[in-house]
């Protein structure tokens, strides 16, 4: 890990996540690609139990609001989802994508809508689509009109179903301080 980044996970945080392409080349610009990394990212989520809140595929990088997996580890999910698609798309490539990613910790509900809106937002602020909803690779639709897609997205709509099934909505969201804040005027640090 480089030096001073540090990761706060295993705190049953939404994480916000990116990465990218290698040297941020547009190898996911075509549609089969962009589609291939929807299925990937839905089998890892079944396989590691972890939720999407939101995501957007771009032509060279993603951002990804996802939960901590329930099996193994937030890093051993997303390198399930970056292997997958590498292997079918790398085609000669020495690498599909850069090392690492990024990991912001989301732990309230204006931090969690910022990075949806950020998200979504994303593909017009590059000029590729006039509105959100015109990028069929990202969550915005399902916010808007409930359409399921190829990944399942934990929004109120997903609730919803789930409470007509009689199950419980499974996403965490705390207006507390944060643990990581100790010393910046966030939470007092446990007595050892």
């Amino acid at each position: 890990m480089p030096w001073g980044l540090k990761r706060y996970q295993e705190a049953r945080d939404l994480h916000f996540v990116t990465f990218s392409c290698y040297r941020r080349q547009p190898l996911l610009a075509a549609a089969g690609a962009k589609r291939l990394f929807e299925v990937a990212l839905e089998q890892a989520r079944r396989q590691y139990c972890f939720y999407v809140t939101g995501y957007v595929i771009m032509p060279e990088h993603v951002h990804l609001l996802l939960s901590e997996p329930e099996r193994g580890t937030l890093a051993r999910a997303l390198q399930a989802v970056k292997q997958s698609v590498a292997r079918r798309l790398i085609a000669g490539r020495r690498h599909f994508w850069q090392a690492r990613y990024y990991d912001f910790n989301v732990w309230t509900k204006k931090k969690r809508i910022e990075k949806l809106k950020y998200m979504h937002r994303n593909p017009v602020k590059r000029g590729l689509v006039d509105k959100p909803e015109d990028w069929v690779w990202s969550s915005f639709r399902r916010y808007v009109t409930g359409e399921e897609g190829v990944v399942e997205i934990e929004s109120e709509w997903t609730g919803r179903k789930r409470e007509r099934m009689g199950m419980q909505l499974r996403v965490k969201v705390t207006e507390l301080t944060h643990p990581s804040k100790i010393g910046l005027g966030g939470a007092p640090r446990a007595k050892a």
